[in-house]
């Protein structure tokens, strides 16, 4: 299944039986389903004397519009922009002295918790406004969780690397360090995923009737209009990275400017690839990895030995790996998979995950720290 990904294949969960459904036909172009639901409408009409047909009869179906729709594209901008604000925001809510909890426990619990509260809505909200469903699943969960960013933090924690010099400890605490990161992480996302759907789904059918009331789709002008705020809000980073302090481009607004790049990345690679196979979302695994494999790199070189590098360029690294690969791989969709596969397929497709995102991080970070190519601590400066 992938939620995060309207237009790929779901298996959406029910109180007592798995359904697979196809959301790409649910989301947007739909033909089949369409076709048929217009046979039933057409039979229940005959069945009402002419003049009398009901009202929620006499709405006019929404045209269908494919995944790679300027209005889809254009409202993603928004759902990634303020995706990542959202998990920077967290991050920085929740790293203190003293914390109970490892800061990307937050992220990845609220994103995961929103995800599977949208999941529940997914048919009234995707009927009426599909690109809407995205922007709120593929672009605003899919960027406010982060898979790359994990599996480093796991690797960091084996390697007692969480903080400057490292903790003075025995080589078991660093394992249950690790194992903590790992399996509380893969525990808590998948079950906020679950709690967010028991939330929703009693919501659905209540949805449904302010839809039936509104009408079938939002009108024309106000879906352009939205659009064209969608794109206006992108805009804004790069005016914003210029026009603010450089104080902030290490902070925030390098890291907005490849928000979208980095959600579009693995839209269009989830759209592609993952319906090759209903029990292995080869989508999300590829961005997965391909997100983990960038961010080990650029945490390599913000701390290689030699030369410092420069304002610029330590600003474009903080930007990439927050922005891009933060925004590139996700847990919403990985945690919502792992519910609706079957028993051994999640077992399958979740070692299958961590194991390549740790051997990527053990051959990358670690040949490196190995090696003795790098430093402890990143040799970048964020600040002017």
């Amino acid at each position: 299944m992938s939620p995060d990904l309207p237009f790929t294949h779901i298996l959406a969960l029910d109180e007592q039986e798995r359904m697979e459904h196809d959301v790409e036909a649910r989301s947007v172009e739909q033909p089949d389903t369409m076709a048929e639901e217009a046979g039933i409408e057409l039979q229940q009409s005959r069945s009402h004397p002419p003049g009398h047909t009901p009202s929620h009869l006499s709405k006019a179906k929404p045209k269908p519009i494919g995944p790679l729709h300027p209005r889809v594209i254009a409202l993603l901008m928004p759902g990634a922009v303020f995706g990542l604000l959202a998990r920077l925001g967290l991050e920085g809510l929740t790293t203190y002295p003293g914390a109970s909890i490892f800061t990307l426990a937050w992220v990845q619990v609220m994103g995961c918790f929103i995800m599977g509260l949208l999941i529940g809505i997914r048919e009234p909200l995707s009927e009426y406004y599909p690109e809407l469903y995205t922007a709120l699943t593929t672009g605003f969960c899919g960027s406010l969780t982060t898979f790359s960013s994990w599996q480093v933090d796991v690797f960091l924690a084996w390697s007692n690397r969480t903080t400057r010099g490292g903790y003075h400890r025995i080589w078991i605490y660093d394992v249950m360090d690790g194992l903590t990161r790992l399996l509380f992480t893969l525990a808590l996302a998948v079950a906020s995923v679950k709690f967010g759907l028991h939330l929703s789904s009693d919501a659905a059918p209540t949805l449904q009737r302010w839809i039936n009331h509104l009408g079938r789709t939002p009108p024309p002008l106000f879906r352009f209009v939205v659009s064209a705020a969608s794109v206006l809000i992108y805009a804004l980073t790069l005016l914003m990275y210029f026009v603010l302090s450089p104080a902030y481009r290490g902070k925030a607004t390098a890291a907005l400017l490849f928000s979208f790049p980095g959600a579009f990345t693995r839209y269009y690679i989830s759209l592609k690839f993952n319906p090759l196979r209903k029990t292995l979302p080869l989508g999300t695994l590829a961005v997965n990895t391909l997100g983990t494999l960038l961010l080990a790199v650029f945490y390599v070189s913000e701390r290689a030995r030699g030369g410092a590098l420069s304002f610029t360029s330590c600003i474009m690294l903080k930007g990439l790996s927050d922005g891009y690969c933060g925004c590139l791989s996700t847990v919403s969709t990985f945690a919502a998979e792992l519910t609706t596969l079957k028993k051994w397929q999640a077992w399958r497709y979740a070692a299958l995950s961590i194991l390549v995102g740790q051997v990527l991080t053990v051959a990358v970070i670690g040949g490196a720290e190995w090696g003795a190519d790098v430093r402890d601590v990143s040799s970048c400066r964020l600040e002017p």
